[in-house]
């Protein structure tokens, strides 16, 4: 029996780090410097705990409109209706950019198989 092949924009992510909107209207997502190398640092070279992480314009209307309910092509959707600029190459920029997301641990997929 084949496996059903999802759609990657039917993708539903959500927010997996504590962030804020700065001073600036953009957001910043906080990590924590964890582990032993980071430990060590930080009590010789006094390296911060945190690290805050500033997205851009889209990055930050895309991250607020990242609920665990819309999938990538939904916030695609408002992302181009707010921002028509945005529409060159829209869907390939924003899987690239939930992919990175992804792959910092900084969000999750609810419904990835």
């Amino acid at each position: 029996m084949k496996k059903k092949e999802q759609n990657y924009l039917e993708y539903i992510p959500k927010v997996n780090k504590k962030w804020e909107l700065s001073e600036k209207g953009v957001v910043e997502i906080s990590v924590e410097n964890a582990g032993f190398f980071n430990t060590l640092a930080q009590k010789l070279f006094k390296k911060p705990r945190f690290s805050f992480i500033s997205l851009d314009e889209y990055g930050s209307f895309v991250w607020q409109n990242i609920d665990g309910k819309r999938n990538i092509l939904e916030i695609g959707k408002i992302l181009e209706e707010k921002h028509k600029e945005a529409s060159n190459q829209l869907y390939e920029r924003l899987s690239k950019f939930m992919g990175i997301l992804e792959s910092n641990n900084y969000i999750v997929f609810l419904n990835k198989k």
